[in-house]
């Protein structure tokens, strides 16, 4: 039971992985008032340009986490240009952005269908890799892991320590104000918006190249909703969101390992959990109308013309 407790806690570390990088871009873009619904389509365009790459040119994970990144950024930008410079729905926008992504990503992933990866072997950090339990779970990752909680620390660090931060605020805040004070708030959004683009393309990346090193059509299967949901799960906090992707990761792993626990469960239900998780933490973080007043960005989905 404890060895299968400890692959659970230690599959859920690397299940969580693409939705921080997808979340924590989306959080960042949401903080200066941009709201986009089409994460689901760039870690798409993300997954199969990592993967392209890797195969095609038998490149590293790190370059085909690079690809995946500009793949993604390319994708954002056009949802910017859209929505930014000529003011149009934002919803609608990221919904149209998505559906594109998923119908791109088919077509050019044709020819990759029965191609497989070589993927990325665990670090196993000396000394500390044995400890019961910890080990496994913490110091027994693959590097994309780390660098997953490495861009969670600067995020935070980011929006709480430094000026930068406060003015992302202060942009999603109040885009006027911002404008008035001399700040370039289109500028600030394009970046902050091409940034969550770079992040959703880095976790599409991952679970091409990775996580399942294998190319298969429409395979980030949802994550891209889930990343959006932790940010008002987050209440727009990079803290909770890091908390939260962990619960998700845990909840989609856990099918996985139902039988072995036990669980007589159908697999339709267990492949459903994390969506019925999804819709079940949206309902209950809706009811709290304090929580999302004090930390809803005022400006989210408003268009600004300076």
């Amino acid at each position: 039971m404890s060895i299968e407790l400890t692959a659970i806690v230690a599959g859920t570390v690397a299940a969580a992985t693409p939705l921080i990088f997808a979340g924590l871009g989306e959080l960042v873009a949401e903080r200066t008032g941009v709201i986009n619904l089409g994460v689901e389509g760039m870690m798409l365009v993300g997954a199969i340009a990592g993967f392209a790459f890797a195969s095609q040119y038998e490149a590293s994970v790190a370059s085909a986490l690079f690809m995946g990144g500009l793949a993604g950024t390319l994708m954002a930008l056009i949802f910017a240009f859209f929505t930014l410079s000529l003011s149009t729905n934002q919803s609608a926008c990221g919904l149209a952005l998505t559906i594109f992504g998923i119908g791109i990503s088919a077509f050019l992933g044709q020819n990759y269908v029965s191609t497989a990866l070589p993927g990325l072997e665990n670090l196993k950090i000396p000394g500390l890799a044995d400890i019961p339990f910890i080990g496994p779970v913490l110091f027994q990752q693959n590097y994309v892991v780390y660098l997953s909680i490495l861009a969670f620390v600067l995020v935070w660090w980011v929006l709480s320590k430094t000026r930068l931060g406060l003015l992302l605020k202060a942009v999603g805040e109040s885009p006027e104000s911002a404008h008035a004070m001399g700040y370039n708030v289109l500028a600030i959004r394009y970046g902050a918006v091409m940034f969550g683009g770079a992040m959703a393309g880095i976790g599409g990346a991952f679970l091409s190249t990775v996580y399942t090193p294998m190319w298969i059509e429409n395979m980030v299967a949802g994550r891209g909703w889930i990343a959006i949901a932790l940010v008002v799960f987050a209440a727009w906090k990079p803290t909770r969101l890091m908390l939260g992707a962990y619960l998700f990761g845990g909840v989609t792993i856990l099918q996985f390992h139902a039988q072995a626990l036990g669980l007589e469960v159908p697999n339709e239900l267990l492949s459903a959990l994390p969506y019925i998780a999804t819709i079940i933490v949206l309902v209950l973080i809706s009811h709290d109308k304090k929580l999302l007043k004090l930390n809803l960005p005022a400006s989210l989905g408003k268009p600004f013309s300076p």
